[in-house]
C-alpha cells in the first residue's frame, strides 16, 4: 500500500526561547520604572535617561532575534553583552557614590541577566560561564571592591546561567537521542511492510514454482530448482538487519538548533483511509467449498486501512491452512463484532504446528505469521493470537479496536453450527 510521511517538528528548547523573549521585554520595563521612582537622587540622570532609551529600542527591536536559535547569532550575542556591560559601567556616571557603595542597583538592573541566559540557551554552559563572567567583572569595577551583596548577585547569575546551559545541553542530546530510535522504527516498520508485500507474493510464486517443478521434472525441475535458491536468497533479504537511514540526525546546536526533522508518520494516501467500510465485503471472496464464512447479520464498519489489513491477514492465514494443513483441510472464518472491538478467528482442522516451528521459520525467513499476520495487526493497533495443538488444528484470532468515530449497531455473533470454535481452551504454543 503506497504510505507518505510527513514531517514532525520536536523542540524541547523552543519553549525557552519564548521564556527569554517575555523575561527580556518585563526586566526591561523593571529597569525603567526602577529608575523612575528614585530620579530625583541621580545627580545626572540624563545618563540614565539616554541609556534607557536605548535599551527600550533595542530590547524591543530585536525580539525576532530571540524567538529561536537560528535567529539568535553570535553577533547579536556579542553586541546583547557589550550592551548590558556598557549599562553596568555607565551606573557610576549617572548615579551617586553614596547610592553606589550602599548596594544600589546598577543601570540595566536584573535585564543583564536575559542577556546572559541568551547564552546560555543558545549555546550551551560553556558560553554561559563566559558571559556571565564578563558581567561578574563588569559589577566588581562598577562597585570597585567585591562587596558581599556584589559578589551573592554574581555567584546567582553564573550557577543559574551554567545550569540552564547544562540543561540545554542534555535536551539537545535526548532529541538527537529520539530523533534516531524514531528513524529507525520508521525503517523497520517500512522494512516489515516490505517484507510482507513480499512473502505474500513473490516469495509464495517461488514457492509454488519449486513445488510444481519438483512434480513436472525434466526442465522444469532445473527450473524450480533456481526457483527455490531464489527464495532462499530473498527470504534472507527480507530477513536481514536493519539498513542505516539517510539523513540521520546531526548536531544543531548552532543556528539550526531548536528544529529535528524527524520522518516518521505513515499515512495512507487514499483521501478515503478512515472511512468505515463493511468488513465482510472482504472476507465474502474467501468463503469456498472448504472455507465456511460466519458474519453478523448487520454491517461490521472499521476503517478502510485497518479493514484491508484484517483481510489480508485473514489471506495469509488461509494461505497457511492449504500450504500447511493439505489441501484437503477445512477452515473456519469467524467475525465477532464486539462494542469495543471487532474479533476475526480463523480456525482450521489440521494437524496443528508443533511446539518451537514458528521460531525456527521465523530464524528461516519464513515470515508469514511474523509480518504478514502478527505485523499487519500491530500495525494497525490490534493483536493477533495464534493458539494451536499438535493433531487438533490452529486457531489464529485477529483483534481490532474499533475506531471511535464509527458506531456499532450490532450485537455479539455466535459461532456457526458445526464450526468447531475452542478459543481459550486449547493450549498456547
Amino acid at each position: 500500500m503506497p504510505k507518505r510521511q510527513r514531517v514532525m517538528r520536536m523542540s524541547v528548547e523552543q519553549p525557552l526561547w519564548r521564556a527569554l523573549a517575555g523575561y527580556r521585554v518585563l526586566t526591561m520595563l523593571y529597569a525603567v520604572g526602577l529608575f523612575a521612582t528614585g530620579y530625583g537622587r541621580f545627580p545626572r540622570p540624563w545618563v540614565a535617561i539616554a541609556y534607557y532609551c536605548v535599551l527600550s529600542v533595542w530590547t524591543l527591536a530585536t525580539l525576532p532575534k530571540v524567538a529561536n536559535a537560528a535567529s539568535c547569532t553570535k553577533r547579536f550575542l556579542a553586541a546583547d553583552l557589550a550592551l548590558a556591560l556598557t549599562g553596568i559601567l555607565l551606573t557610576p556616571v549617572a548615579d551617586a557614590p553614596a547610592r553606589i557603595a550602599d548596594g544600589g542597583p546598577t543601570l540595566p538592573s536584573i535585564w543583564t541577566a536575559g542577556a546572559v541566559l541568551a547564552f546560555a540557551v543558545k549555546g550551551g554552559w560553556r558560553w554561559a560561564a563566559a558571559a556571565s563572567t564578563a558581567v561578574a567583572v563588569a559589577n566588581l569595577v562598577e562597585r570597585g571592591s567585591p562587596a558581599r551583596d556584589t559578589v551573592h548577585n554574581v555567584i546567582l547569575v553564573w550557577v543559574a546561567s551554567i545550569a540552564i546551559g547544562y540543561v540545554v545541553e542534555v535536551a539537545r542530546a535526548s532529541e538527537r537521542t529520539l530523533a534516531r530510535a524514531l528513524e529507525i522504527e520508521a525503517a523497520t516498520r517500512e522494512r516489515e511492510r516490505l517484507a510482507r508485500d513480499i512473502h505474500d507474493g513473490v516469495l509464495q510464486v517461488l514457492a509454488m514454482v519449486q513445488r510444481r517443478g519438483a512434480v513436472i521434472g525434466g526442465e522444469a525441475a532445473e527450473l524450480g530448482r533456481l526457483a527455490g535458491e531464489q527464495e532462499v536468497a530473498l527470504r534472507t533479504l527480507v530477513s536481514s538487519g536493519l539498513a542505516p537511514v539517510p539523513g540521520a540526525s546531526r548536531d544543531t546546536s548552532g543556528d539550526t538548533a531548536g528544529a529535528v526533522d524527524v520522518r516518521t508518520v505513515d499515512e495512507d494516501t487514499d483521501d478515503d483511509a478512515d472511512a468505515p467500510v463493511d468488513l465482510r465485503a472482504l472476507l465474502a471472496p474467501y468463503a469456498g467449498a472448504r472455507v465456511s464464512l460466519a458474519e453478523p447479520g448487520a454491517p461490521v464498519p472499521l476503517r478502510a486501512a485497518a479493514a484491508r489489513e484484517v483481510a489480508a491477514a485473514v489471506g495469509a492465514a488461509l494461505d497457511n491452512v492449504r500450504r500447511h494443513a493439505g489441501e484437503g483441510a477445512r477452515a473456519w472464518i469467524l467475525v465477532e463484532d464486539e462494542p469495543e472491538s471487532v474479533i476475526v478467528t480463523v480456525r482450521d482442522d489440521g494437524p496443528g504446528i508443533p511446539e518451537g516451528r514458528l521460531a525456527q521459520a521465523e530464524g528461516e525467513g519464513r515470515l508469514g505469521v511474523a509480518l504478514s499476520i502478527r505485523g499487519r495487526l500491530r500495525d494497525i493497533g490490534g493483536t493477533a493470537e495464534l493458539i494451536s495443538v499438535p493433531g487438533q488444528g490452529t486457531e489464529v484470532e485477529l483483534n481490532v479496536p474499533r475506531n471511535t468515530n464509527t458506531t456499532n449497531d450490532s450485537g455479539h455473533t455466535k459461532s456457526a453450527k458445526g464450526a468447531p470454535w475452542t478459543r481459550g481452551k486449547a493450549e498456547s504454543r
